[in-house]
């Protein structure tokens, strides 16, 4: 850690001073662009600044940075103010995963369902800038966020015509990534199409773990020591259109998916020993999944209609989202000493299907000067449906399964207010939620249920400029989330030593939170602060307890939480081609689970510190390094220990206009397995993990990156647009 250090501060202290002489010259910066014009020994320097911050947002420049030519989408969101990318490509905005993810202002299923590998494969070259919409407004509090994560992808204005880009890479863990984007204009419609292709390796997926858990009533101990790996093969695809019909109506369109299927191979040795290391029995363990896919399709309309006043508009707009789901999976045991079970294997089938239906109207009317009124209704017609069975191969190949649909309709209405009057604005919205859950078992093994939720969501802000530079703001959000198929559904799991099940009696969580955001906005120095405090009293949560050495989990409304969090972004550049940037969050956070009588309290740093050099020949040199210090909770049982990442990449545009970009990294070549542990310290059991995968570990990646064509239109869209992603615990959110 301490080489890492010493590189990164050495990295961060280069300073170039090659010039080229010209009369008329271009120099780009990691955090601006520059013009520079000789006028008779005068020079004019016109500076492109990297953030802005705006009413209810804070901008990120993409197209600014020169590491968006060779970079992925998922790299420059490293460098985002709020926003969090830990060692396993988790994204976190805000400190929390209660965000959405959307594309050119429009809700996105496709990238809020699979965003760690879709946001991996974008390429960066393609996006003009990423917005983090800090106060979404009552239109979509409700929604289980309080931060949206805004993809604006790029639109050239020169000449009509066709645009494109191809990119691919390779990493040395024979990961290799292709994708190409092409856009048209034809008549008054303009179409746009984006595809990607993933091949994941058994090297590149390749994992190990160790658990030793310890069961606090009987005192007996649990060995577990696995390996496997997830070689498959992903695929993504996006069309966007629009077409105007005259300058007030507009058609909007959409449709994309997301299709992966994996050979998922893996296994290793179970152990189970007495207080005193005695062995009570042992076994081996391999699994693998014939047949495992997994589907995500989605459609969208929308239609605007822009009245004779400025800025009045009426939306309306239709969503439908898919997702289909098949996991078969085969387990089988050998070498087994006293095993406890009569069985030697079993085999798996679960099959998961998700429609939703979503209809919503918007309508925007500004009053009097500095003084506008946004209301809106929505409908949601969601569906889920679950199979799953059991075949133990056993002396009579006992079958299980159980059959569990769920339907949920939820009604929803908001009003939003917005004014603002010299360096004073503020806005406050409320909206109001109906939902009626219904549950029924096919099987008629359970009796059927159903449930009626009501939630009122408020929020409110208030804004002060203080200057062209500085500015600060109170802010007060709401939202909720509510429960997915998979924390609902009670079809019994079994396996060795564990037994896994839903609660089909869950409710909406209500999550608070009150922060003081300041930001400066300078030449050579951009500073945010963010000090805030989050509040839950009744979060979905793990419920993990043990009857003898057998482990149960369910789920329930149990979790009490508390947080105090400071967000710090900044980025400083000392030198016209160095620039340094990090990106701290600093928590406090408590979780309590009265039912249990359980509580942990753990305060961490995430640290994201970046710094890039430009060199002679057009070279940048850049380097990262992130990670975490201190123990931050996983749940009411669990903390992860320190860890930390890093990377170095060297690249160069070639050709005109630099349409040809390539770049070499380096990640964590000081080391050939980055480790990520795990420490459960209450509850009925204990124990530690150790987890270590090869996509964090040392690889050499090349990428390529090739843009051609000029496109004087993008593809339109409507202001607003669908948006669904209140589910937690289901199929159909995988951030």
């Amino acid at each position: 850690m301490k080489t890492i250090l010493i590189t990164a501060i050495a990295l961060s202290g280069l300073v170039c001073n090659a010039q080229t002489p010209a009369d008329t010259t271009t120099v780009e910066n990691a955090d601006t662009t520059a013009w520079n014009i000789k006028l008779d020994g005068v020079t004019v320097k016109a500076q492109r600044q990297l953030l802005k911050q705006e009413a209810d947002r804070i901008t990120y420049d993409v197209q600014a940075d020169a590491d968006s030519k060779t970079n992925t989408v998922m790299d420059m969101l490293r460098k985002m103010p709020m926003v969090m990318v830990d060692g396993e490509d988790k994204i976190l905005v805000k400190g929390n995963q209660n965000y959405r993810i959307h594309k050119n202002g429009h809700y996105d299923p496709l990238l809020s369902k699979n965003a760690k590998d879709v946001l991996k494969a974008m390429p960066a070259s393609a996006v003009k800038r990423i917005e983090v919409i800090t106060d979404p407004g009552a239109r979509e509090d409700a929604e289980g966020v309080d931060a949206i994560l805004n993809i604006v992808m790029m639109e050239t204005k020169h000449i009509e015509g066709v645009t494109g880009s191809v990119r691919a890479s390779y990493k040395t863990t024979n990961h290799t990534s292709l994708g190409a984007y092409l856009a048209a204009q034809m008549g008054k419609a303009i179409v746009s199409a984006d595809y990607g292709y993933s091949n994941m390796t058994g090297k590149s997926t390749y994992h190990k773990e160790y658990h030793e858990r310890t069961m606090v009533n009987t005192g007996n101990r649990q060995i577990i020591d696995s390996e496997g790996s997830n070689p498959g093969r992903a695929h993504f695809a996006d069309i966007n259109a629009s077409f105007d019909i005259d300058t007030l109506n507009l058609i909007s369109a959409s449709f994309g998916g997301y299709f992966y299927k994996m050979d998922v191979l893996g296994g290793g040795s179970i152990s189970m020993l007495d207080a005193a290391d005695n062995e009570i029995y042992r076994y081996k363990e391999h699994y693998s999944l014939p047949s495992y896919s997994h589907h995500s399709w989605n459609g969208r309309m929308d239609y605007e209609h822009k009245m004779r006043r400025k800025n009045e508009r009426l939306t309306l707009s239709y969503m439908l989202a898919l997702t289909r789901q098949h996991n078969e999976q085969e387990t089988k045991y050998s070498d087994m000493r006293n095993f406890p079970f009569n069985y030697d294997g079993f085999l798996s089938n679960v099959n998961e299907r998700f429609t939703e239906h979503t209809f919503q109207l918007d309508y925007l009317r500004p009053l009097r000067e500095g003084h506008k009124l946004e209301v809106g209704a929505k409908y949601i017609n969601r569906r889920n449906n679950s199979e799953n069975t059991q075949c133990f191969y056993d002396k009579t190949l006992t079958t299980t399964g159980a059959a569990f649909n769920h339907s949920m309709h939820i009604t929803a209405a908001y009003a939003d207010y917005m004014w603002s009057r010299g360096k004073w604005s503020a806005r406050a919205g409320l909206r109001y939620e109906h939902s009626y859950m219904r549950g029924h078992y096919p099987d008629g093994k359970s009796a059927d249920f159903d449930r009626h939720l009501h939630d009122w969501v408020p929020q409110a802000s208030v804004k002060y400029q203080i200057n062209d530079r500085q500015s600060l703001k109170l802010v007060y959000t709401t939202n909720i989330n509510r429960p997915g198929i998979t924390y609902l559904n009670p079809a019994v799991g079994t396996y060795p030593m564990s037994v896994q099940y839903g609660n089909p009696h869950l409710g909406s969580t209500r999550n608070q939170s009150i922060g003081l955001p300041y930001m400066y906005v300078g030449q050579h120095l951009t500073l945010q602060i963010f000090p805030q405090f989050k509040f839950t009293d009744n979060a979905l949560s793990n419920i993990i307890y043990a009857d003898g050495d057998t482990r149960y989990l369910t789920y329930g409304n149990v979790l009490r939480q508390r947080c105090w969090q400071v967000e710090t972004y900044i980025q400083w550049k000392p030198f016209d081609k160095t620039t340094l940037t990090a990106n701290l969050n600093f928590s406090n956070n408590l979780y309590d689970n009265p039912r249990q009588d359980l509580r942990q309290r753990r305060t961490s740093l995430f640290y994201y510190v970046y710094a890039a050099q430009k060199l002679p020949w057009k070279l940048q040199l850049s380097g990262y390094i992130f990670g975490q210090l201190g123990k931050t909770c996983q749940d009411v049982y669990t903390y992860n220990e320190p860890w930390f990442r890093y990377s170095f990449t060297l690249q160069r545009s070639f050709l005109k206009d630099d349409c040809l970009s390539v770049s070499l990294t380096a990640g964590a070549p000081f080391n050939k397995d980055m480790h990520y542990k795990m420490r459960t310290i209450q509850g009925d059991i204990r124990g530690s993990g150790d987890y270590v995968n090869a996509q964090n570990g040392r690889y050499f990646q090349v990428s390529l990156s090739f843009r051609f064509g000029k496109l004087k239109r993008s593809v339109k869209r409507t202001d607003t647009t669908i948006t669904n992603d209140d589910i937690q615990g289901g199929i159909t959110r995988g951030k």
